[in-house]
């Protein structure tokens, strides 16, 4: 069992495809490794640690920043299926043959174009807080998005509080409660995103949100078992785009977490932890 822990493991770097990737990787170095892919404009330091230490008692946990973000170099693509490429270009690069995958917002995106280009490298996918190619209002950052991302906020760890959680006390507290955690770590931490990430990753989420003729049809193609959790009241992207995971998905369940925004599974992290781990180990 390693010893490090979200707030202890150092960041490690490795090369490939011409960009030198960040990334952190602790728990119980057995089974198959569990690889997080991150959310608009996040870092390894937007992860909840009681989310990634809860996973990482029964397997070995990897956080990554992928090319253009944070600690890493390069550039952040325009589309989803090149930040896809990247992420398997570093899971390869540390030597490692199969995975389980978490993608959450737009790393889930990320997730699913991971899987589909590489199916022999994903054993089990994990889907959070995302949708399918042109989901229902995916083509752009909905109106809820828009308005709390334009926001100004007194604190700026606040913008968390409204894209995560919802505005019932409940909610709040729990959002409150993972700001202190999320951001205990002080040593080794990543820097935050620059300018040019925000328009990189918009463009992409745009790309794929399109519309297009029977947009839904590549998902029969991710025949991995897959679990699909989200709020029950996400207006980042909406819930109603989890139903649709669910329904064309082969061989996945959806879970959704009442009176939960996008970041539900912070508002319940031991649940959520209980949920994945279980899915994990059958």
């Amino acid at each position: 069992m390693s010893t490090h822990t979200h707030q202890t493991a150092p960041t490690q770097y490795v090369e490939a495809s011409g960009i030198r990737f960040a990334y952190r990787r602790f728990g119980r170095p057995q089974g198959v490794p569990l690889v997080f892919n991150m959310h608009f404009t996040g870092t390894m330091d937007h992860w909840d640690p009681a989310i990634t230490d809860g996973l990482a008692r029964d397997r070995e946990v990897i956080l990554f920043d992928n090319a253009g973000i944070a600690s890493s170099s390069g550039e952040v693509p325009t589309t989803i299926e090149g930040m896809a490429a990247n992420a398997a270009a570093f899971i390869k690069a540390l030597g490692l043959t199969q995975v389980d995958v978490l993608g959450f917002s737009l790393g889930g995106l990320v997730a699913q174009a991971l899987t589909q280009a590489e199916p022999q490298l994903v054993r089990k996918l994990v889907l959070v807080g995302t949708g399918p190619r042109s989901g229902e209002g995916m083509a752009t950052l909905t109106p809820e998005a828009q308005e709390i991302f334009g926001a100004t906020y007194e604190q700026p760890d606040h913008l968390w509080l409204k894209v995560f959680f919802t505005d019932s006390q409940a909610s709040q507290d729990a959002g409150r409660a993972f700001l202190q955690r999320f951001r205990q770590r002080t040593q080794d931490r990543d820097t935050e995103v620059n300018d040019k990430v925000a328009p990189a990753q918009i463009e992409a989420l745009s790309k794929w949100g399109a519309p297009r003729d029977n947009p839904y049809d590549y998902l029969r193609s991710i025949t991995q078992p897959t679990l699909v959790l989200n709020g029950s009241t996400d207006v980042i992207i909406y819930t109603i785009n989890s139903y649709l995971l669910h329904q064309h998905l082969p061989n996945a369940q959806l879970i959704l977490y009442p009176d939960g925004n996008h970041g539900a599974q912070y508002q319940y992290p031991q649940r959520f932890v209980q949920h994945v781990g279980s899915f994990l180990a059958e």
